[in-house]
């Protein structure tokens, strides 16, 4: 699938399909839509008192989209990957045009942790994540559902669905159930971009 390009991708993403590789050496890429979806209600995730302790303690920074790159290769950097060498180029060139997006979290200036996703109206399409640190990407995904839910978002796209990602609240849906969503979702003028990221008290009491 040579010919792939941002605008088929992001096509691709507004019918509700998304690109996978086998390995980051495969060379061939391949289109997914799972028959049950993994979605994380924006008004239902789990924060455990651990994790409410971690971000009151807010030893930590947020930013968005400060290294997208380094998220992005901190998720590829692992034993199995589906991030290859041509999808690693497409979200690069995504992120350029603003439809890519990372949240990072920050200890000792270092990256502790991060998520990235693609952006399509008022829908988050949550690509992958990384922890370098206790709770990184938990702190990371606090954050981005509560930046997201402020920031006029009304779907958050996990393909599927880990014990991890149900443990924080993420369910299953049917297919048909997630394309009305996405229709719904894609519709909304929502802007990840348009407002601060929230504070620790706006991510506890969303």
């Amino acid at each position: 699938m040579g010919d792939l390009t941002p605008e088929l991708l992001m096509r691709a993403y507004s019918m509700g399909v998304f690109p996978m590789s086998e390995h980051r050496d495969d060379p061939d890429i391949f289109w997914v839509d799972p028959i049950r979806r993994g979605i994380f209600p924006l008004d239902s995730f789990h924060i455990s008192r651990s994790l409410a302790r971690a971000i009151r303690r807010a030893d930590y920074s947020i930013t968005l989209d400060a290294d997208f790159e380094g998220v992005l290769n901190a998720c590829a950097d692992r034993e199995e990957t589906w991030i290859s060498g041509e999808i690693h180029s497409l979200y690069m060139a995504l992120h350029t045009t603003g439809k890519a997006h990372s949240l990072e979290v920050w200890q000792d200036n270092t990256l502790a942790g991060g998520v990235y996703g693609v952006v399509l109206g008022g829908a988050f399409f949550g690509e992958s994540m990384f922890s370098n640190r206790t709770n990184g990407s938990k702190i990371a995904l606090a954050y981005l559902i509560a930046h997201l839910r402020l920031s006029g978002f009304t779907l958050f796209d996990t393909q599927f669905i880990t014990d991890h990602l149900a443990s924080l609240g993420a369910i299953e849906i049917p297919r048909a159930d997630y394309h009305k969503l996405l229709t719904w979702a894609v519709r909304q003028n929502a802007d990840i971009t348009a407002q601060s990221l929230p504070s620790p008290s706006e991510v506890l009491s969303s």
